[in-house]
């Protein structure tokens, strides 16, 4: 997309959007209903998460262990739960994380949620479904929201993630990552390689502002 056209759309859009999202908000999606604290990644106005949501719908998920990795609004993880996954949903924001639990009780959607930074606090098992929506601007978090968009000077993030991944999956297992146009696709395909992974792009989506892309994540055998 035009750079100057993106400029001009964020400098108009940016700051309605900004005073906007001060405060907590409500979200319906389909039969589901949100409260999102303004510390949380609103899954309505960044289209990243409902793009990744519609691709997991897609999938079997009665009786799969799903793991939501930086679930923000949980909105994933409570339409996987409502279609039978047994959900396990993490994020490093506390606020998220107790959003969450509420979110869930008032939806009917049982979760097992966990504050972690990516594996940290996670008991090791093998899930069968990772969906990740994860920070990709290059900046080091200063707060807990900040986690929801920069991954860090060096892409520390995805250094961390490769580094851990193995241990959380079966041979079989079904990753699923989002990312758009303005990642450095070659710094994370190379901490993907270091640990023994490779990315493929599976779906592509185009709107206003940006490209999306859904990888997935496999094990080099």
């Amino acid at each position: 997309m035009n750079t100057a056209f993106k400029h001009i759309v964020a400098r108009t859009y940016k700051p309605l959007l900004v005073k906007y999202l001060a405060k907590t908000r409500t979200y319906r999606y389909q039969d589901i209903r949100l409260f999102v604290p303004p510390e949380v990644f609103h899954p309505g106005f960044f289209f990243s998460t409902q793009f990744l949501l519609e691709y997991v719908n897609k999938l079997p998920l009665q009786g799969k262990q799903l793991l939501e990795l930086g679930c923000g609004s949980g909105l994933i993880s409570i339409a996987a739960a409502k279609k039978g996954a047994l959900v396990t949903a993490s994020d490093i924001n506390p606020v998220a994380v107790e959003a969450l639990k509420k979110n869930s009780r008032n939806n009917n959607a049982p979760l097992t949620v966990i504050g972690s930074d990516l594996f940290d606090d996670i008991p090791v098992k093998q899930f069968d479904i990772i969906a990740i929506n994860p920070p990709f601007y290059k900046k080091q978090p200063a707060t807990a929201k900040d986690h929801a968009w920069y991954c860090g000077e060096n892409g520390e993030y995805f250094s961390k993630l490769f580094a851990s991944l193995r241990e959380y999956i079966h041979k079989h297992a079904e990753i699923l990552m989002v990312l758009i146009d303005d990642c450095d696709m070659e710094m994370i395909n190379g901490y993907a390689a270091a640990n023994g992974f490779s990315l493929r792009c599976v779906q592509d989506k185009k709107n206003m502002l940006e490209q999306l892309f859904i990888y997935t994540i496999k094990r080099d055998v």
